[in-house]
């Protein structure tokens, strides 16, 4: 049996992680805009492992909070 090819439960503690492929798809920008925003220092921090490249969901969350545009208001002005 393969364990790469079943899903591993999440570790208690640990926060989960997304892919660079999860992560485009998510903000619906091609993959090479992560690449390159990671070469500008633009992007959600990154984790290097090997040549793969992962993302901690509260680190997604928290740059994607910080990308609010200040001229847009909840209250429609």
């Amino acid at each position: 049996m393969n364990p790469a090819s079943h899903p591993q439960q999440p570790i208690p503690g640990l926060d989960p992680m997304i892919d660079v492929h999860t992560l485009a798809a998510y903000l619906g920008v091609p993959v090479s805009t992560i690449y390159d925003w990671r070469t500008r220092h633009k992007g959600p921090a990154g984790h290097r492992f090997g040549k793969h490249v992962m993302f901690a969901v509260p680190d997604v969350k928290a740059w994607v909070a910080q990308q609010r545009d200040p001229a847009s208001s909840a209250d429609g002005r």
